[in-house]
């Protein structure tokens, strides 16, 4: 190997392992979806190196490819992301634990967390899949 490919190799190691401490260590969404992007183009700087010492142009070719699932996914996430702030009015990963349904176990924060599940009134209370919803009772002699 050079030590041209050698310090290309390096630098896409790096990115992509910064990447990854930042998507595991983050709890806000805008900074998890940056770190996800820094992975995905170290893999690019890895691959456009690869195909440089080969002498061939598939690693351009697969680097295409992975900038446009890169822009897709920026575009996707950052739609989920407004429609997910529009919500809570909050970007925190933990806040988003209680989003299923009641009777599924919620997400636990550590001890002495400092976000309590929030219960917004405008949000609709849906009953579970399998379940009939709660109707008011109405006596069989009445007329409707």
């Amino acid at each position: 190997m050079t030590a041209q490919l050698e310090s290309q190799l390096v630098v896409g190691a790096i990115l992509f392992v910064l990447g990854a401490i930042g998507f595991l260590t983050r709890r806000n969404l805008i900074l998890m979806m940056l770190s996800a992007e820094m992975m995905l183009h170290g893999v690019a700087v890895n691959l456009t190196a690869f195909g440089r010492y080969h002498g061939n142009a598939s690693g351009q070719v697969f680097t295409i490819f992975v900038l446009t699932i890169a822009a897709c996914e920026a575009g996707l996430a950052l739609a989920l992301i407004l429609g997910l702030y529009q919500r809570r009015k909050s970007l925190d990963v933990q806040l988003w634990g209680n989003l299923g349904e009641p009777d599924l176990p919620q997400m636990s924060t550590e001890e002495g967390g400092r976000f309590a599940p929030q219960h917004p009134a405008d949000m609709p209370i849906l009953t579970p899949a399998g379940r009939m919803p709660n109707s008011p009772v109405v006596p069989s002699n009445t007329k409707i």
